[in-house]
């Protein structure tokens, strides 16, 4: 019988007083990506033109991080099957106005990413997408040097602009997460698998760039694409720390948590209230853990779930908004 997300909220709030620690980064090795960015609007929004090495078109917004003060993260946002980086905007702007600079792409054949292989008539294509499209959002492989990689899927594209930002200087400096929800949280962990998988060169590592994953309901197989190869990643077994956050009674996210806890047996921590009030079985401490589980006071999912505002006072700590600043801050802090 899965166990039901029961909130905790004393784990919410332990994360938020971490939200204000300063961080000290590192840079991202540079890639030379082919796009064109249209200037920043008012709200520091920009619309960025991407091409994926299949000619894929990927449309993405860059939400840059606030000037007055050192970024506290650099966020890959990936949105949910059926959705787009305007239904999970919400997020994007509350993790921008907490510091972070973020770049949230329409993902092939959602959104303003149309395909050209798939009929432009058709008003939503993501309904027509199959596995290899969804294999192909989160590729990033072919020969030894990641810069001159054969196969660049639509996250890799991200990567690449954010990182010829940062070799420009027009993007500060600051650890990499991506968070991903339902469909795109899969995504987002075939991404940090690949990612982790470039060998290192002479000149220094080429990979093992993300510092953190947020899983948001994250969906277990969509149409053949499935999280248990890079489930199998040792980064992503043993060594990424990863926040999965979940609504009331989302067996995908119990299915995903159980298996994870698995290859971390001294390192989990459940926030979730135990079965009739009893002792709690983490063994580690919040601020210790690689691995944590939160509940949300609704049973939303995926891009909905993402953009939750909690009307409860006491629920109100456990949306996304709040506490993944608090992770990505957690994070940055133990590699400062």
């Amino acid at each position: 019988m899965p166990r039901r997300l029961v909130p905790w909220w004393p784990l919410p709030a332990m994360l938020l007083t971490l939200i204000a620690r300063p961080v000290v980064t590192q840079a991202a090795p540079p890639a030379a990506p082919t796009a064109a960015t249209k200037p920043a609007t008012k709200d520091t929004v920009a619309e960025v033109s991407l091409e994926a090495t299949d000619g894929a078109p990927i449309a993405a917004w860059h939400y840059a991080a606030p000037a007055e003060a050192p970024a506290a993260g650099i966020v890959i946002l990936l949105h949910d099957l059926g959705g787009s980086h305007r239904t999970v905007e919400p997020l994007a702007r509350a993790l921008q106005a907490a510091g972070c600079a973020v770049v949230a792409p329409d993902l092939r054949g959602h959104g303003a990413s149309k395909l050209a292989a798939l009929p432009a008539s058709q008003e939503d294509q993501s309904k027509l997408l199959r596995k290899g499209d969804f294999e192909m959002m989160a590729a990033s492989r072919g020969g030894r040097v990641r810069e001159q990689s054969e196969i660049r899927g639509d996250v890799e594209c991200v990567r690449n602009w954010i990182v010829q930002e940062m070799k420009q200087e027009r993007m500060p400096k600051a650890p990499l997460f991506v968070v991903g929800s339902g469909l795109g949280a899969a995504v987002a962990v075939h991404w940090a698998a690949a990612d982790a998988a470039w060998p290192d060169l002479a000149s220094g590592p080429q990979g093992r760039e993300v510092a953190g994953i947020v899983m948001i309901s994250p969906t277990f197989a969509t149409k053949g694409f499935s999280l248990t190869p890079a489930l199998g990643s040792e980064a992503v077994r043993r060594t990424i720390p990863m926040l999965v956050l979940a609504g009331a009674d989302d067996r995908d996210t119990n299915k995903v948590f159980e298996q994870m806890k698995r290859q971390r047996p001294k390192e989990w921590y459940d926030g979730r209230r135990p079965p009739g009030g009893g002792k709690d079985a983490s063994p580690a401490k919040v601020a210790d853990a690689s691995l944590l589980l939160l509940a949300h006071p609704s049973d939303r999912t995926g891009d909905a779930l993402a953009a939750s505002k909690s009307t409860d006072k006491n629920g109100r700590a456990a949306d996304p908004a709040a506490v993944i600043p608090g992770f990505i801050r957690v994070v940055a802090s133990r590699g400062a």
